[in-house]
């Protein structure tokens, strides 16, 4: 499903532990241009392999939680109105079920550079444009490599 030309620009946006970053709120900015957007916000819940094993996934939604708490906020101060949602632990089963209850007419993908970023190992990017219909935008971010060093 396409927007038509007076409804909001939907934009998915799918994060961890980079946002909120600069450079992804230009980027909104910069997709979402002057029109009104709807921007959709989804951390995966990501766990450690044996809780996940153990189905112990409580932890792993808090974070989740707490990092689009942040991301929100963050993109509200700079005038952007967002929303978020915890979604899999696999970001790209997340994004399945995201797009049933938001169709985006773009997906942003934000990840941490090749060398520190297991998604895109897993070949995020590329499943995410060979699975969805919308464009499909793939952002480098260094935020919040600091803390997980």
């Amino acid at each position: 499903m396409t927007a038509e030309p007076t409804d909001p620009k939907r934009i998915l946006v799918v994060a961890n532990n980079t946002c909120p970053c600069e450079t992804l709120h230009e980027e909104i900015r910069s997709r979402s241009g002057d029109a009104d957007s709807e921007v959709l916000i989804l951390a995966p819940a990501l766990n450690k392999r044996i809780a996940h094993y153990v189905s112990d996934t409580g932890g792993a939604v808090k974070a989740a939680e707490l990092r689009l708490a942040r991301a929100v906020e963050s993109l509200d101060a700079k005038g952007m109105q967002a929303r978020g949602v915890v979604g899999d632990a696999d970001p790209v089963t997340a994004i399945e079920d995201t797009v049933g209850l938001f169709p985006p007419d773009e997906i942003i993908l934000s990840t941490w550079p090749a060398e520190h970023s297991n998604w895109l190992e897993k070949g995020l990017v590329e499943k995410t444009r060979e699975r969805f219909d919308a464009p499909v935008t793939h952002l480098v971010s260094r935020y919040g490599l600091k803390d997980a060093a």
